[in-house]
């Protein structure tokens, strides 16, 4: 059998496991099963703690629904911290963790909130990866039939940012897909489509890469932050509403993001995936 907790954060919900006592072995079937709503457990991501890796304290592995493997979840590392905790795997309160990606730092405040130090934003188009010549703040982007702007940014993981008027009645469902599989992203993008409110707040809702829709995505509101803060729209302290709750994004031009919330445990159990 194998022992799982499930968490969420502002909605944003995670399957954990603790792959640093017990290797982890599950292939990419069996992660589609075990996050499968109807027929398995269910989740956005599903989350393996591992032993660290280049001198950090734990590593943490990150897979999609449909079984591909992400290189970063901020909401996903503010429940990975709180799992740590709660599985007696630590008891730091400032801890620095291996995405595969990049080195990031978690710090554990009262009442479960973590702050989570996501590193500096990346714009140079090759590392992303984006098909461009040059950096820009925009780019125009040819996509089902219409022509939008976009930002291209990374936060370990690719990130397109449109600036829409209501999220409320943004094409998410339309454009979504057809730009996280757009051929200038060849290892696909995340999607955000963001409505700057105030100086101090945006509202955001994002598609994710290998997911679909989500409620909440923490390096989804730290990217629609870095491109609002570029084009002048917002100052550095904001919040991001998000259809599953309030995320706070701090970022003062240059550095690194920090991205602010909760993590909650929802239960835990057993599951056999070779029963799914």
């Amino acid at each position: 059998m194998l022992s799982f907790t499930k968490m969420h954060s502002l909605g944003n919900d995670f399957v954990l496991l603790d792959g640093v006592r017990r290797p982890f072995h599950l292939g990419r079937d069996h992660i589609q099963h075990l996050a499968d709503r109807h027929r398995g457990i269910g989740c956005d991501q599903l989350i393996v703690a591992e032993p660290g890796r280049n001198g950090a304290d734990f590593s943490i592995r990150i897979f999609n629904t449909d079984g591909s493997e992400a290189e970063q979840c901020g909401n996903g590392a503010r429940c990975f911290a709180k799992f740590l905790h709660d599985e007696g795997l630590t008891d730091q309160t400032r801890l620095v963790v291996d995405t595969g990606s990049r080195l990031i730092q978690l710090e554990i405040e009262d009442d479960w909130q973590v702050v989570v130090d996501m590193g500096a934003p990346g714009f140079e188009p090759g590392a992303l990866p984006f098909d461009a010549q040059d950096e820009a703040n925009v780019y125009q982007l040819d996509v089902a039939g219409e022509t939008v702007e976009i930002s291209a940014i990374s936060l370990g993981n690719p990130h397109a940012v449109l600036l829409v008027d209501d999220v409320d009645t943004a094409p998410v469902e339309r454009l979504g897909p057809a730009i996280e599989r757009h051929s200038r992203f060849p290892q696909r993008t995340n999607v955000g489509f963001a409505c700057p409110i105030t100086r101090s707040k945006i509202r955001l809702r994002v598609w994710e890469r290998g997911v679909g829709e989500t409620l909440a995505c923490g390096s989804g509101a730290c990217a629609a932050a870095v491109a609002c803060h570029r084009l002048g729209r917002i100052d550095e302290e904001i919040e991001v509403e998000l259809p599953g709750g309030i995320a706070s994004v701090r970022w003062p031009g240059h550095g690194p993001v920090f991205l602010r919330g909760p993590a909650v445990t929802v239960y835990r159990g057993e599951i056999d995936p070779d029963a799914l």
